[in-house]
């Protein structure tokens, strides 16, 4: 048989996470992120070590995540390098961990910050026990 490879390039890990934390179900989530926030990971330049996920506005958002600004755009154009990033995932998903953190008391925890096969920024959360 052959072996199946990923081809994705992983910018930024968490490995503290499976450390401190019992992770029971992973996710995928897509960012929604500005050009030079794109152009910023790319360039390999990401931290997700100290950040978290939490329920705002009816959806999920990553909290302090740093992806530093992008040296070549000029200063208009630039971001703030740790301001909270809106994750694209479907309803009945948000509903779920909505539901697991307010009830069971669980977290979420991002995992892996990466681009996927076809050149998109993806995100690896965990509902994790800690």
């Amino acid at each position: 048989m052959a072996e199946k490879k990923d081809n994705y390039k992983v910018v930024a890990e968490n490995r503290r996470a499976r450390y401190e934390y019992r992770v029971e179900d992973t996710w995928e989530a897509g960012l929604q992120l500005t050009g030079t926030e794109v152009k910023s990971l790319r360039s390999g330049q990401a931290n997700i070590a100290e950040s978290y996920c939490a329920v705002e506005n009816g959806g999920i958002a990553l909290i302090n995540a740093n992806i530093p600004e992008y040296k070549q755009a000029g200063p208009f154009f630039q971001h703030e390098p740790r301001r909270p990033r809106r994750l694209l995932l479907k309803q009945k998903e948000i509903n779920k961990l909505k539901a697991a953190v307010e009830r069971q008391g669980m977290t979420i925890v991002p995992l892996q910050l990466y681009f996927n096969e076809r050149g998109i920024a993806k995100l690896k959360i965990a509902l994790a026990q800690g």
